[in-house]
């Protein structure tokens, strides 16, 4: 990475080495005080799998998007989409020694989590269970891929291809860890991230009377039918929204009712209103399926279980005219 070092240093947590490094110089320690705490609340829980942890605060992912770009096992978006995550936790499943924790600090900026240590906080917990939360279903995700058979343009063949990585093949991922961040201790951490993300969520709402209107304008200037603009909206709409279950659902896994409904009602009253309302059906469905996941599937079983979560998309999609063929395809084989 060819950005100049602000900040370097190691610390001794419980007989393990967690070392620093920074590009940015403000801020820099209270993200290594949060990610302390954090080491110290797994190791206390005794499966604690890392000698060595490098945290690298900085203040973008560009070096770590050129380092992963050939990588195949990425979440939806792929390296792209590092420009808006706010931590990315990279390790290797064959050897768990080490992994390396990467602050994006101009996307924490741009959340608002830069200067909030208690999203700091569930934003750190969340990413070190990932490699704690993997499991014969998650391996079996990993093991797939999902090729769509559509006549739709690029487009829509480009966003629908994410929004089913994201819901089906990377969901067990996803879900095992928030269920573990939640059994470690950082439940009250990874509620408040939720709460602060339902608001983002509302908010967001405003946002999508803009895609509409551009959805207009096309299909008023002939270059857009008004079933395709119709499918795009609802598509954005279950985009925008369904990947929310993967932050309720684990909240019911862990007999958190109050929490998950909670979280619930916002959606009931400040979201789905404004949405198609094939957008609350869809996240109800999708909802039970994260609920009733278990973590022993193999590849078939996780077949069988992925079909029911496509079942639910193409129900969706199906009343705006779109039929959403796809197949299983073995990593490796195609």
């Amino acid at each position: 990475m060819a950005r100049t070092v602000k900040h370097f240093s190691l610390h001794r947590i419980a007989g393990m080495e967690l070392r620093v490094v920074a590009d940015v110089e403000a801020g820099v320690l209270p993200v290594i005080q949060v990610e302390e705490e954090v080491v110290r609340g797994y190791v206390q829980q005794g499966h604690w799998p890392h000698r060595w942890v490098t945290l690298f605060v900085l203040r973008d992912l560009q070096p770590l998007a050129r380092q992963l770009r050939s990588r195949a096992s990425l979440p939806p978006g792929g390296a792209a989409a590092l420009d808006h995550r706010p931590v990315v936790n990279v390790y290797d499943l064959a050897d768990l020694a080490s992994c390396h924790i990467f602050v994006n600090q101009q996307a924490m900026a741009r959340e608002s989590y830069w200067d909030d240590l208690q999203a700091m906080r569930g934003l750190l917990a969340h990413e070190h269970a990932h490699p704690l939360a993997e499991n014969e279903t998650s391996r079996a995700s990993r093991g797939l891929q999902i090729e769509l058979l559509l006549d739709s343009q690029d487009k829509i063949r480009r966003l629908l291809t994410l929004l089913v990585d994201k819901l089906c093949l990377y969901a067990p991922r996803e879900l095992g860890a928030n269920e573990v961040t939640i059994r470690s201790g950082f439940g009250e951490a990874l509620l408040y991230l939720d709460r602060y993300n339902m608001a983002n969520a509302s908010r967001g709402v405003a946002g999508r009377e803009d895609l509409r209107r551009q959805l207009q304008q096309e299909v008023a200037q002939g270059s857009l039918t008004p079933a395709a603009a119709d499918l795009l909206l609802l598509i954005g709409d279950l985009r925008g929204y369904l990947d929310l279950a993967l932050e309720v659902a684990p909240f019911y896994r862990t007999s958190r009712e109050s929490d998950a409904q909670e979280l619930e009602a916002v959606l009931q009253k400040a979201i789905f209103p404004h949405l198609e309302p094939q957008v609350a059906w869809a996240y109800a469905a999708l909802r039970e399926q994260y609920i009733t996941l278990r973590a022993n599937l193999t590849l078939s079983e996780f077949q069988v279980w992925g079909d029911a979560v496509m079942g639910i998309l193409a129900q969706a999609l199906a009343e705006k005219g779109l039929a959403l063929h796809y197949r299983w395809l073995v990593v490796g084989d195609k």
